[in-house]
C-alpha cells in the first residue's frame, strides 16, 4: 500500500490540506439546515480525506441509550438497523470510554462486530458535546494497518469540528422548532377568541399538538358531570375503530392517573402499565408505545386530559412537556370561554325577555292609569243614581252586580298601579363603576366575537348614585348592544363616566357611550324612544323606550348627544348621590 500523503497531519508540509478539510466541514454550519444531511456531507469529506473504503456516524438515542447509525457510506443497506449498546463492538467501546481507538486488524480484536465482510482495519473517535459523548465517527479500510496514529489525530480533529457543526445545526433546528411551536400556540390562542364551538377548539389543539411535536396520535378526553368517566371528544391521527372507544373510568386506566393526581404522567411503555384490556387491545392495534398524559385544569379543577402517543419508545423532554402543558391550558381556557359565552347568550336572552315583560308591565300601567279616570266617573255616577228597586224586581239584583263589578275593576286597576310602583323601594346607594364592571363582564365575549375594541378608563373617584342596580344595568346593557348592532364589521366603543359637580341642581352623573358606526337616520332620531319603533330585523322596539322610562324613574334622562357618519354618542345622566347634611341645634 502506498503511504497516505495526508496522514502526517502534524507535519507543517501537510497541515494545509487538513485545514482546508476542517474549513469545509465547519462551513456546513452556515450552508445547511438539516443536521442529518450535514452529517452525510461531513462523512463524505472524512472518508475521502482519509482514503477510507467505508464509514459511518452513529448517534446515541436519548430514549434507549443505544448507538444508532445516522449516516453511512459504502456499508450494507441493512446497516442502519444495527443498534449497539455502549460497550458493544468497537463503536460501543469508544462511546462507553469516550476515547479514540485505532484497530490495525479487526480480525484480531474480539470487540469487533462485523457489518461488512471486507473490512480489515478501523478507526473510531467519540463525538462529544460539553464533555458528554453524543456519538461516534467510524472509518474502515479493506487493508490491514491502513491507518496510523497521525490518521487518528486527523480524524479526531475532524470529529471535533463535526460535533461543533452538528451542535450548531441542532441548535438552529431547535430554535426553528421552538419558533414553529410558538407560532402554533399563538395561532391557537388567537383562534380561541373566534371559535365559539368547543369541538372546533379541541380539534384544532389535537391536530396542532400532533403536528408540532411529531406524535403518532393526540387526543383530548373530558370528564363527565360525575367526574368518574372520561369521554373522548377529539382525536388526531387515529383509526376510525380507535375513535369509537367507550368512556373510560379514571379508576381503570393509566390515563386516569393524571386526572387523579392532577399532574402530568409519562409512560415509556404503555403495555407495562395499562390494565384495561380493551384499551390495551386498541393500543396494540394502533401501534402505540409511549404516551404523555397532561391534565386539563381550570381554576385548580381538572376537567379533562390531553394525551400524546408515539409509535416507538420515546422519553418526552422538558420542552415537550412544557408545550403540552401550555396546550392543555389553552384547551381549558377555550372550553371555559365557550361555556361563559354560551351563558352570556342565555343571560342576554333572559334580559331581552325581561325587557319585553317590563314593556308589558309599563303598557299595563299606562292602560290601568287611563282606565282609572273614566272608571272613577262611572262609579260616582252609578252611586249618585241611588237606584232602589223593590225586593221582587230583578233590576235590584242587576244594580247590585253592576256595583260589585265596578268595585272589582277599581281593585284590579289599583293593584296594577301599585305593582308598577313596587320597585321604588329597591333603590339603594350604588357606585356606578360597579354597574359598568358587571355589564362589561356580561358582554366581554360578545365584544371579542364582534371584533369590537373598548376604550374605557375607569374613574378614580366614586360615582355614587341612588337607584335600582338591575334597572340601571339594563339601560347600560341596552346601549352597548345597540352600539354593537351599529358596527357589524367591528369597530370601537368609547365609554366614559364622570360626575359633573357644577350643575345648578346639584352634582350629576354623566355617562357617554360612543360607537363609530354609520349613525342614526335623521328621520328616526325624534322617534327612537317610542315604543315598538325599530329598524332591526329581530328587534322589538322596546329597548330604548324602556331605558328612557327607567331613567325617568331615576330622575334622569337618556338622549342622543350626537350622531352622524362617524358614529353615535348616547348620553345618560342622573343625579349623583349626596349625603344629607347633619342638622344642627
Amino acid at each position: 500500500m502506498s503511504p497516505n500523503p495526508l496522514s502526517s497531519a502534524t507535519n507543517p508540509n501537510h497541515s494545509l490540506p487538513v485545514i482546508d478539510a476542517l474549513y469545509r466541514i465547519s462551513s456546513l454550519a452556515g450552508k445547511m439546515e438539516d443536521p442529518q444531511e450535514a452529517l452525510g456531507l461531513i462523512l463524505d469529506e472524512i472518508v475521502r480525506f482519509l482514503r477510507a473504503t467505508s464509514g459511518s456516524i452513529s448517534l446515541i438515542n436519548p430514549d434507549n441509550g443505544k448507538l444508532e447509525i445516522e449516516v453511512a457510506q459504502d456499508l450494507p443497506d441493512d446497516t442502519n438497523e444495527v443498534n449497539l449498546k455502549p460497550g458493544q463492538g468497537i463503536t460501543g467501546w469508544v462511546a462507553l470510554h469516550g476515547k479514540p481507538l485505532l484497530v490495525a486488524d479487526v480480525r484480531e480484536d474480539v470487540r469487533y462486530v462485523e457489518l461488512k465482510s471486507t473490512v480489515r482495519s478501523e478507526m473510531a473517535v467519540p463525538m462529544t458535546e460539553r464533555g458528554n459523548v453524543i456519538g461516534v465517527v467510524n472509518v474502515d479500510s479493506d487493508v490491514i494497518g491502513a491507518f496510523d496514529e497521525n490518521d487518528l489525530k486527523v480524524l479526531t480533529l475532524m470529529t471535533s469540528e463535526a460535533a461543533k457543526v452538528t451542535r450548531n445545526l441542532w441548535l438552529i433546528q431547535k430554535l426553528r422548532t421552538k419558533a414553529n411551536q410558538l407560532e402554533a400556540v399563538i395561532s391557537i390562542g388567537q383562534g380561541l377568541v373566534t371559535k365559539m364551538e368547543i369541538q372546533e377548539i379541541l380539534d384544532r389543539i389535537t391536530e396542532e399538538a400532533r403536528q408540532i411535536v411529531g406524535c403518532r396520535l393526540c387526543s383530548i378526553s373530558l370528564l363527565d358531570e360525575s367526574g368518574e368517566k372520561l369521554h373522548l371528544h377529539s382525536i388526531s391521527g387515529a383509526s376510525e375503530k380507535f375513535r369509537q372507544q367507550p368512556p373510560l373510568s379514571i379508576q381503570e386506566s393509566a390515563v386516569g392517573v393524571a386526572i387523579q393526581r392532577g399532574k402530568q404522567i409519562e409512560v415509556l411503555d404503555i403495555s407495562r402499565t395499562e390494565d384495561n384490556p380493551a384499551v390495551l387491545q386498541s393500543i396494540f392495534e394502533e401501534g402505540l408505545v409511549s404516551f404523555l398524559a397532561t391534565p386539563i385544569s381550570y381554576e385548580d379543577n381538572v376537567i379533562g386530559v390531553l394525551n400524546a402517543y408515539t409509535g416507538r419508545k420515546h422519553r418526552f423532554n422538558n420542552e415537550e412537556k412544557r408545550l403540552f402543558t401550555t396546550l392543555a391550558s389553552l384547551a381549558a381556557v377555550g372550553i371555559q370561554n365557550v361555556r361563559l359565552y354560551q351563558r352570556v347568550f342565555k343571560s342576554e336572552e333572559k334580559l331581552r325577555q325581561a325587557e319585553k315583560l317590563n314593556a308589558l308591565g309599563l303598557l299595563a300601567s299606562e292602560i290601568a292609569h287611563e282606565i282609572r279616570n273614566p272608571l272613577t266617573v262611572l262609579k260616582l255616577l252609578f252611586d249618585s243614581l241611588d237606584l232602589e228597586f223593590g225586593a221582587d224586581d230583578p233590576r235590584q239584583k242587576d244594580a247590585q252586580v253592576i256595583g260589585e263589578k265596578l268595585d272589582e275593576l277599581e281593585s284590579i286597576v289599583g293593584r296594577i298601579l301599585a305593582f308598577s310602583r313596587s320597585s321604588d323601594h329597591l333603590h339603594e346607594k350604588l357606585d356606578f363603576r360597579t354597574i359598568i364592571e358587571d355589564t362589561l363582564l356580561l358582554i366581554r365575549m360578545k365584544l371579542s366575537q364582534s371584533q369590537i375594541q373598548l376604550k374605557y378608563e375607569p374613574s378614580s373617584e366614586l360615582l355614587l348614585v341612588e337607584g335600582n342596580k338591575g334597572q340601571l344595568q339594563q339601560v347600560l346593557l341596552n346601549l352597548f348592544l345597540n352600539a354593537l348592532d351599529a358596527m357589524p364589521q367591528g369597530g370601537q366603543i368609547h365609554l366614559e363616566a364622570t360626575i359633573d359637580p357644577m350643575n345648578g341642581n346639584g352634582p350629576i352623573l354623566i355617562v357617554r357611550v360612543k360607537d363609530n358606526g354609520s349613525g342614526i337616520d335623521t328621520d328616526m332620531i325624534p322617534h327612537i324612544f317610542e315604543t315598538f319603533l325599530t329598524d332591526k330585523k329581530d328587534g322589538t322596539g322596546l329597548g330604548l323606550a324602556i331605558a328612557q322610562r327607567i331613567m325617568a324613574g331615576h330622575h334622569g334622562a337618556l338622549a342622543v348627544e350626537n350622531t352622524g357618519s362617524e358614529g353615535t354618542t348616547m348620553r345618560l345622566q342622573m343625579p349623583a348621590y349626596q349625603e344629607s347634611p347633619s342638622s344642627g341645634d
